[in-house]
């Protein structure tokens, strides 16, 4: 086996731009990969992680009211009463289309949306300044806010000068008692994350002279329950409107399982697409263990003169062709890392090289060149040895020295 070993690196080192196109194949391949992997798992990385912060345990409801058939918001509330053990919070929302302005400064991507007492908790922020809503503003009606960072910031100069001003909203003077920390302190901008006003749901009801609130939000207690609090939720709207087309309910945690089932469908087809190159390089590994086996015609029939049977001769032809692959593997796997990332941070994505992904590669770079190898190997072993010792090939020195050690 060592002396297989040794004349398979011989044999690669004494043709060293062959042994290098060989590999070449097997490097790209393992590297394409390594790179198209790592970058749609970076990708896809952020994305549910962006998705994951919104909440994986809120759980939004949509209702369309009718005239016959409607639900108010002390019916909604009546029945997150009901089901406390399975329910943390509960927000009505409304969304207004407002224009927000503090003297003569304004803003009209700012988001605004009236909210409970809860929404804060449901979305995990914390205030930097002031309180948040209280449950005796939305009972009263108080015109309140809480602003994001941005808003604070714009207008105000920072959260600390904001607290105790006066917003207007559509003309309405609001006074500002909390500002949220900031959610993504390096990228404030318009219409951003940090860039709204919630004020209480009663008093964005009124404003938006609709009676009706279509818009809730729950958070599961349970991650693990998602699916019972939806099936609750199903129940209770359709005793209410007695027709599945008049409401939707959506768990957050269902679409980001529906989100990671994706990206591990995309992750395998890129790798299978990557992977087609490994294979045409085992094509490329074969042809040449061909001509290899084509110029040592010779060597082979000294070999099995001298008493070498075909397992000995096919095992030589199989490492070498194994040590090919393996060593196209190695540089592949290196190439791989580092282009991933180059190419990751010139695209703006944090990829960084999977485990699985050069396993996964590597292994299969190994196997092309055992499988590519076997019919060369087998090929050389079946050699009539007087037709080898006919052949006009020279042997190489190298070859000769460990022909004759065996």
């Amino acid at each position: 086996m060592l002396q297989s070993f040794k004349l398979a690196l011989k044999s690669i080192w004494g043709n060293k731009m062959r042994s290098f196109l060989t590999m070449l194949g097997i490097i790209i391949g393992v590297a394409a990969v390594i790179i198209l992997v790592s970058l749609v798992n970076g990708y896809m990385g952020s994305v549910v992680e962006s998705f994951a912060s919104m909440g994986v345990n809120q759980i939004n409801v949509n209702v369309t009211n009718l005239a016959s058939r409607s639900l108010d918001v002390d019916q909604m509330y009546a029945f997150y009463e009901e089901h406390t053990d399975l329910f943390g919070e509960l927000s009505p929302n409304v969304t207004l289309s407002s224009t927000i302005k503090y003297g003569d400064d304004s803003m009209t991507s700012t988001s605004v949306a009236g909210r409970s007492e809860q929404y804060l908790e449901i979305k995990s922020y914390e205030l930097e300044t002031g309180r948040n809503i209280a449950y005796s503003d939305i009972v009263s009606r108080q015109k309140v806010c809480v602003i994001g960072a941005y808003v604070a910031n714009e207008l105000y100069g920072s959260s600390q000068n904001a607290i105790g001003r006066t917003l207007k909203i559509d003309g309405y003077a609001f006074k500002i008692i909390g500002v949220a920390e900031a959610q993504d302190a390096d990228n404030m901008e318009d219409g951003g994350t940090d860039d709204f006003v919630w004020i209480p749901y009663s008093v964005a009801v009124k404003m938006s002279r609709n009676a009706n609130i279509t818009n809730y939000t729950f958070t599961a207690l349970d991650t693990s329950k998602a699916d019972e609090c939806t099936t609750v939720i199903k129940n209770f709207l359709y005793e209410t409107f007695k027709d599945e087309d008049l409401y939707r309910v959506t768990a957050m945690s269902e679409m980001l399982d529906s989100l990671n089932e994706q990206i591990a469908m995309m992750s395998g087809m890129l790798g299978g697409i990557a992977g087609i190159s490994l294979l045409v390089a085992g094509v490329g590994v074969m042809n040449i263990m061909l001509v290899s086996v084509t110029e040592r015609t010779r060597e082979i029939g000294i070999r099995k003169s001298l008493g070498a049977d075909k397992g000995t001769i096919m095992r030589q032809f199989v490492i070498e062709a194994a040590v090919t692959s393996s060593l196209g593997g190695i540089i592949g796997i290196l190439v791989g890392c580092v282009a991933t990332t180059v190419v990751g941070a010139a695209v703006g994505v944090s990829a960084t090289p999977t485990l699985s992904a050069v396993v996964i590669s590597f292994s299969v770079s190994v196997g092309i060149g055992l499988l590519f190898g076997y019919m060369p190997a087998s090929r050389a072993a079946n050699l009539n040895p007087i037709d080898a010792l006919r052949s006009e090939k020279s042997v190489p020195a190298a070859a000769f020295c460990i022909i004759l050690e065996t």
